[in-house]
């Protein structure tokens, strides 16, 4: 079965260019693996996968942190989404090692639930976040104009 490089398109993005930046990276390292396949490179299959499960790793652990900090009230059922997905790679890695071709296998669970992720639920935590980001960027910034405005108007350690 012959399968199809996977495309960035608009419907994947969250409009937050950090995890953009991160999704489309992992994008890149599903293509490797099917770069990888096509051209019958284990030992290429072996690096690609390592690479995309710590990765991926860093990425669910950073999505996280940015969910849990915006307050974001599915931040709990979505960590399970990403610990099953992370269970169910973990499984096909350890096939991987013992000898078997799971490359195919990991391909479709990649691209298909990638997509759906980011589409769904990666889409849902978006508003929440963006308001935690901006709230954050707007109070280092208070701060910063408030130190600045009053060593304008009062003068530095009067």
């Amino acid at each position: 079965m012959h399968m199809a490089i996977l495309k960035w398109n608009a419907e994947l993005d969250t409009g937050i260019d950090v995890i953009d930046g991160q999704h489309r990276r992992i994008v890149d390292y599903v293509n490797q693996l099917h770069e990888a396949r096509e051209h019958g490179d284990a030992a290429a299959v072996g690096e690609v996968i390592e690479s995309t499960v710590e990765y991926t790793l860093s990425h669910f652990a950073f999505e996280e942190s940015l969910m849990e900090d915006a307050g974001y009230p599915l931040s709990k059922p979505h960590k399970k989404v990403h610990e099953l997905f992370v269970k169910r790679v973990a499984d096909l890695r350890m096939r991987f090692r013992a000898g078997e071709d799971i490359s195919a296998e990991l391909h479709g669970l990649l691209s298909r639930w990638l997509v759906n992720h980011i589409r769904n639920d990666d889409h849902d935590y978006v508003e929440s976040v963006k308001r935690s980001m901006n709230r954050l960027a707007a109070e280092t910034h208070e701060g910063g104009w408030l130190s600045r405005s009053l060593g304008r108007f009062f003068g530095a350690g009067r």
